[in-house]
C-alpha cells in the first residue's frame, strides 16, 4: 500500500498532521500501535488526569469548603470505580472524537506495531501476527513518550507505580510518597492531597518546578502545604523496598518513611524504541528524543517527527502545531510556517498555573529591565464569589515602553484566563491594553486591569526612588 503520508501515532501530533495533509487533498495512513486510538494524551496523560483533578475537587469539596466555610470531608468508601467513572467515560467520548475525525478527513487507519525496513517502507506488525509493508512519500512519526523507569525501581510490583501504572491502582491509599516535583508529580501529589491521602513530595531540587516564576513556586508550595502535604525539597531516595502491605523509602539524607504506595514520577522518555529508527540513519538522544531541524525533518528529510517524541516542550498543544507545521513544509501547502514563540503552559495542579513569556528570574538573566503588577483573586469580586481567595495575577513588563514580557497566575480557571495575556504579549503589546480595555464584570479577567495599575504604581515608586538616590549622590 503506497500513501502520500504515513504517520506512526494517533495521538495529538499524529491525529493533527494527519488531517492537515488530508484536508489538503493527500491520501493519508495512520498506525497505531495501542489499544485504542488518541495516544498517551488521551489514554494516560493529559485527559486522564485532568479529569481525576476534577473528579477530586468534586468528591473532596474543596471548592466548597472556600464558598461556604464548611469542612466538607471526603465521600465515605470512595472505591476506584467511583474515582475513575467520569474519567473512563471522558477518554471514551476523545476515543469517539479522534476516530470521527480521522473518517471525516478520510483517513486510512491500520493497528499494528510500524518499524522501518528502508526510508520509504515501513512493516506494520498487527495484533494477531499479521504483517503488512506501506510506502509513503512522507512519514511522520508521532510516537509520544513514555514514563522513564529507572532499573533500580521495582515498577513489577503493584506497590510502586509510575505516571501510567497509576491509572490501574487498585485502591485509594491512604499514604503515598510521589518521588519527582515536576509537573505529574505536583499534579498528582495535589489529586491525592486534595482526597486526603498523606501525600510525600520528594525532589532533588530547591524548589518545585523552578522554571516556574519563583514567587508563584513558592505559593504553590504554601497550598499544597496548606493542603497538608509534605514537600521534602533537596532530598533524594536512595532505594525503595516493597515492605509488607506497602513499600519502605529512604533518603540519602538518613530520612526514611514507610507508605502505602509509590508514584516514581521522574519525567519521560521518547518512545522511538523498536521503529528500527538506527536501520535508516534517524538520529535520537539517549532519552531517545528524536532529533528535528526548526521544520521538524529528521536527517532523513522526507521524515519528519513532532510532539513529545522530540522532548521539550512536550505539550499537547504544541505537539498538535508542530505536526501542522511539519506537514504544511512537507507539502510545500504555504499555509502555516512556524509554531508561535509565544507558548503558553498550563499546570494542573490544585491549584491550577498558567504562564507565558519571562518570570523574574529570566528576566534578571537577560538583563530585563522590568516591572511587576499583581492582583489578588481575594480582592477580586468573581474569586470572592467562586471562594478562591488565594489566587493571584502577575504581570511582568518592560520598566523602559511597559510592553508586556510575561503573565503568571495561579488559582482557579488559570490556563483559561492567561489567553488574554498571551495574544497581548504575542501583539507586542503594552500594558495599556488592560487598562483600556473594558471587562466584563464580574470576571477573573478584570484581574488583568488592576494588575497593571498596580505596576504602574510600582514602577512609579521604582522610579522615585532612583531618581532620589540619584539626587543624593549629586548632592
Amino acid at each position: 500500500m503506497h500513501y502520500d503520508l504515513v504517520v506512526i501515532g494517533s495521538g495529538p501530533a499524529g491525529e493533527k498532521g494527519a488531517a492537515q495533509a488530508a484536508y489538503f487533498g493527500k491520501k493519508v495512513l495512520v498506525i497505531e500501535a495501542g489499544e485504542e486510538v488518541g495516544g498517551a494524551g488521551v489514554n494516560t496523560g493529559t485527559i486522564p488526569s485532568k479529569t481525576l483533578r476534577e473528579t477530586a475537587l468534586y468528591f473532596s469539596g474543596l471548592r466548597q469548603r472556600g464558598l461556604y466555610g464548611i469542612d466538607y470531608s471526603l465521600k465515605e468508601n470512595l472505591t476506584i470505580p467511583d474515582f475513575m467513572f467520569r474519567k473512563d467515560r471522558v477518554i471514551e467520548n476523545a476515543w469517539q472524537r479522534v476516530r470521527q475525525n480521522l473518517k471525516r478527513h478520510g483517513i486510512d487507519l491500520l493497528w499494528g506495531q510500524a518499524s522501518f525496513e528502508d526510508p520509504r517502507t515501513l512493516r506494520v506488525v498487527g495484533k494477531d501476527g499479521e504483517t503488512v509493508r506501506v510506502t509513503g512519500d512522507v512519514i511522520l512519526i508521532a510516537t509520544g513518550s513514555v514514563p522513564h523507569r529507572p532499573p533500580s525501581v521495582p515498577f513489577d510490583d503493584q506497590r510502586v507505580y509510575d505516571s501510567d501504572s497509576i491509572l490501574r491502582m487498585d485502591r485509594i491509599p491512604g499514604s503515598l510518597a510521589v518521588i519527582g516535583g515536576g509537573v505529574i508529580g505536583c499534579e498528582y501529589a495535589s489529586i491525592f492531597t486534595a482526597l486526603g491521602v498523606k501525600v510525600t513530595l520528594i525532589d532533588g531540587r530547591d524548589r518545585l518546578l523552578p522554571f516556574l516564576d519563583g514567587e508563584i513556586s513558592e505559593r504553590l508550595r504554601m497550598q499544597l502545604s496548606l493542603l497538608s502535604a509534605v514537600i521534602l525539597l533537596e532530598e533524594e531516595v536512595a532505594f525503595l523496598e516493597p515492605e509488607g502491605d506497602g513499600v519502605y523509602v529512604a533518603l540519602k539524607s538518613g530520612k526514611h518513611l514507610r507508605v502505602d504506595r509509590v508514584l516514581h514520577a521522574a519525567g519521560r522518555q521518547g518512545n522511538s524504541a523498536g521503529l528500527n529508527l538506527e536501520a535508516v540513519g534517524i538520529q535520537t538522544t539517549p532519552r531517545g528524543h528524536i532529533v528535528v531541524n526548526d521544520r521538524y525533518q529528521t536527517s532523513v528529510p522526507h521524515v519528519y517527527a513532532a510532539g513529545d517524541v522530540i522532548g521539550f516542550p512536550a505539550l499537547a498543544a504544541t505537539s498538535m502545531e508542530q505536526a501542522r507545521v511539519a506537514m504544511c513544509h512537507a507539502f510545500d501547502l504555504k499555509y502555516k510556517t512556524r509554531v508561535s514563540p509565544h507558548l503558553p503552559l498550563a499546570i494542573y495542579t490544585i491549584p491550577e498555573i498558567s504562564m507565558i513569556g519571562e518570570t523574574e528570574e529570566s528576566c534578571r538573566q537577560k538583563g530585563i529591565a522590568y516591572c511587576a503588577g499583581r492582583a489578588l483573586y481575594a480582592e477580586n469580586a468573581r474569586g470572592q464569589i467562586i471562594g478562591d481567595c488565594s489566587g493571584m495575577l502577575k504581570l511582568l513588563f518592560s520598566a523602559q515602553d511597559l510592553k508586556l514580557v510575561g503573565v503568571h497566575i495561579i488559582g482557579e480557571m488559570a490556563s483559561e484566563v492567561i489567553h488574554l495575556g498571551a495574544a497581548v504579549l504575542a501583539a507586542g503589546e503594552t500594558i495599556d491594553v488592560f487598562i483600556q480595555s473594558v471587562f466584563n464584570y464580574p470576571t477573573l479577567s478584570d484581574a488583568y486591569k488592576y494588575a497593571a495599575y498596580d505596576g504602574l504604581g510600582n514602577l512609579q515608586r521604582m522610579n522615585s526612588s532612583q531618581l532620589s538616590a540619584s539626587e543624593g549622590r549629586v548632592s
